[in-house]
């Protein structure tokens, strides 16, 4: 972010005090599109910057040069106070054919505090962007309907705030020159305008939450069952949703490329609902992460929770990335402990959250990586992974009739009896009743008019459906 100005303007100048690259504290909307933009990177330690390089690549971001400096951070401009003056130094002293000519963006390899944030920026004079600054920015470029934009809104400005309170209290005390009533400053009134909108957005999220809520009350007093899919970002959630279901969604080899949930049935089952949703990432701060809990409730309070990872990710990616969703899950939206108890470690029929793991992507890797792969999500206490690719097709159905035994329990055998004088319904009225009620996978015609049919089938859809036939319809 930029602090373009330290000396707050009075309001009615033509160039009122800008907060630059935070979501458009005065500026208005956020600026979506960064695709040809120029940056370096400060690094410090010896900290991988693969995942964040990943992250800028996507946004169409160009790391121009990448500056390293060993040790710990500096907690007032992340570099030491020398070796960031030399960065400033080089930005303000550059020509047109210098190296980073075309650079307007730095980018903090951290969780950057609010002071470092403003330290960095007062020194180096262009748009800075820490870990959080970079998701929002994201985040921001691809959030397509109301929902998302309200959400990434919220985060956004909660970020901003953290930044504001900072600059004022840095300010000098005594005479300032401001604007409004009573000697309001144009950062308090900044601060206020933020406070004021995130309570018109909190608002409008909690009426979408509670719609949200009562569709899903709806859909299970219907019969509907929902399976989740959660994982680390860029997992393959919305290529097996899309296996799985056959509905089109975005699918993309990009970070965050869904940020909203899409719902959609499964396959040729009317009484299975998909949520696929927003993928986690490493050190979201708590704030962040909560204004996409809305969206996140969608898959992770379903009937049961699909936990994805990439198999040809090396161990040491895997392990952090499924740790990292393990987290997410069950401490942070859960709200559970994790140790040497945890239920996976015990009797799986006794979970109070069902769950399976599913390592993805399996056309992409080698024998080796497979057998590490099971080994580390041993390791973790998850329950036992499923092995698929959702191009090749490779351990689909064996995932398919997993998730439906899971929720229905074993397939069950029925037989239609022909109508009689006692209940003179159609047959044909009855097999509509069983295709409603569950996932019919045989059907037969037998002599006497008899129809067997096998269907997956929930047990207490299968006892209103027998009580409903008038003893039409039999277990066999």
């Amino acid at each position: 972010m930029t602090m373009t100005q330290r000396l707050y303007m009075a309001k009615g100048e033509e160039d009122p005090f800008v907060l630059a690259g935070t979501g458009g504290v005065t500026l208005g909307e956020a600026r979506t599109n960064h695709e040809g933009r120029q940056a370096i990177l400060l690094l410090r330690g010896n900290e991988d910057a693969s995942e964040f390089i990943a992250l800028v690549a996507t946004m169409g971001i160009t790391i121009t040069e990448t500056l390293h400096q060993p040790g710990h951070e500096d907690p007032r401009g992340f570099f030491g106070k020398g070796r960031l003056q030399d960065v400033a130094d080089e930005l303000s002293t550059r020509t047109r054919n210098h190296p980073w000519s075309g650079v307007d963006l730095v980018l903090l390899h951290t969780n950057g505090t609010p002071r470092q944030l403003v330290g960095v920026s007062d020194a180096v004079k262009v748009e800075v962007w820490d870990r959080v600054r970079l998701l929002l920015a994201l985040f921001t470029s691809h959030a397509a309907s109301i929902e998302a934009r309200t959400q990434v809104r919220i985060a956004r400005l909660q970020s901003d705030r953290t930044v504001l309170r900072e600059l004022a209290n840095q300010s000098t005390t005594g005479e300032r020159a401001g604007y409004g009533g009573g000697g309001i400053t144009a950062l308090q009134a900044s601060i206020d305008n933020i406070n004021r909108e995130l309570t018109h957005l909190r608002k409008r999220q909690q009426k979408h939450a509670g719609a949200q809520s009562e569709r899903r009350r709806q859909r299970s007093r219907s019969g509907a069952m929902t399976v989740g899919l959660a994982g680390y970002t860029n997992a393959g959630k919305s290529s097996l949703f899309l296996n799985l279901s056959g509905k089109e969604v975005l699918v993309q080899d990009k970070l965050f490329s869904t940020l909203e949930t899409t719902l959609g049935r499964m396959e040729a089952s009317p009484r299975v609902l998909l949520a696929d949703t927003i993928g986690f990432i490493d050190h979201l701060p708590s704030a962040t992460l909560d204004a996409f809990r809305a969206t996140l409730a969608e898959a992770l309070e379903a009937d049961l929770l699909l936990i994805l990872a990439d198999v040809s990710d090396d161990p040491v990616e895997l392990e952090r990335k499924l740790f990292t969703s393990r987290q997410e899950v069950f401490t942070r939206f859960y709200g559970e402990e994790i140790d040497e108890e945890f239920p996976w470690q015990n009797d799986a029929s006794s979970l109070k959250h069902h769950v399976m793991t599913v390592l993805t992507k399996v056309d992409q890797a080698s024998q080796q990586h497979v057998e590490e792969a099971i080994a580390t999500v041993s390791a973790l206490g998850l329950p036992e992974p499923y092995i698929v690719s959702s191009h090749s097709g490779e351990g689909m159905q064996e995932l398919k009739d997993a998730i439906l035994f899971h929720l229905f329990g074993p397939q069950v055998n029925l037989l239609l009896l022909p109508a009689s004088e006692q209940n003179p319904r159609g047959i044909e009225g009855y097999v509509s009743d069983v295709y409603d009620a569950g996932l019919v996978t045989d059907s037969e015609r037998l002599e006497d008019g008899l129809i067997s049919m096998t269907v997956w089938i929930h047990e207490q859809a299968l006892a209103r459906l027998i009580a409903h036939s008038k003893g039409r319809i039999e277990v066999k």
